[in-house]
């Protein structure tokens, strides 16, 4: 339910008063958190590849108790991507923190085989053909550029309409010399990541070194989201 600030400002003053408002400081509590969660998360999604779509599932923020400024965030290792749970704290007289269920749709381009694709093919204008959809049902490896394709082959067949995925070809770089990348280490019950530069590229499944904020220099392994992946 969402409220005008003149109506807001009525009920609030009803309350002032010691007019029933009980629904109605609910209903406010529930708008108030709701706004501070697709804005967050509007923030943090900034920069994807598509039309990004925010919106709460299940009760939402209706059933969180109230709170003047609402305090977002996302617990470690989420990433604002399909459906997850955003965290709500509240820094009253009697502090809370509660989680709810929100999804990210980003909808994007992306391409599919337009015909059956051999392994070992090199892959050219006729073999691909876009699609538009929302990007978060789909792989993460998904290809959504053609400029992607270029001086590749196919490393496995692919069935006609099948979406392009980066680990069904070779060739393909995910990571640039030079480029910024995450460098993520994850462990039974952890993950933690840093910012650092690649010395090097490297495609899906290959060995990358790259120099951390710190100048120290590690080793990992390229992922699909081109990120560089400790190995444990």
């Amino acid at each position: 339910m969402t409220l005008s600030p003149l109506r807001q400002r009525l009920l609030r003053t009803a309350c002032a008063v010691g007019l029933s408002c009980a629904v109605s400081t609910s209903a406010i509590a529930g708008d108030t958190a709701a706004k501070a969660v697709e804005t967050y998360l509007q923030v943090q999604s900034a920069g994807l590849p598509g039309k990004v779509t925010v919106s709460l599932e299940g009760r939402g923020t209706d059933a969180l108790p109230a709170c003047e400024a609402p305090e977002v965030f996302l617990p470690p290792g989420v990433t604002p991507w399909g459906r997850i749970s955003v965290g709500v704290r509240c820094h009253a007289e009697r502090p809370w923190t509660r989680f709810v269920q929100a999804r990210v749709a980003v909808e994007g381009r992306y391409l599919v085989a337009a015909r059956a694709i051999d392994a070992g093919r090199a892959l050219g204008a006729g073999d691909v053909v876009e699609r538009t959809g929302d990007l978060t049902r789909l792989p993460r490896s998904v290809v959504t550029s053609a400029a992607e394709l270029v001086g590749v082959v196919s490393a496995n067949r692919v069935a006609p309409g099948a979406p392009i995925r980066k680990e069904l070809l070779r060739g393909v770089a995910v990571i640039q010399q030079g480029q910024a990348v995450k460098v993520v280490a994850q462990g039974p019950g952890f993950v933690v990541s840093t910012e650092a530069k690649a010395l090097s590229g490297a495609a899906v499944g290959a060995v990358v070194q790259a120099k951390t904020l710190d100048g120290r220099v590690i080793r990992g392994v390229a992922d699909e989201e081109g990120q560089v992946r400790l190995v444990q």
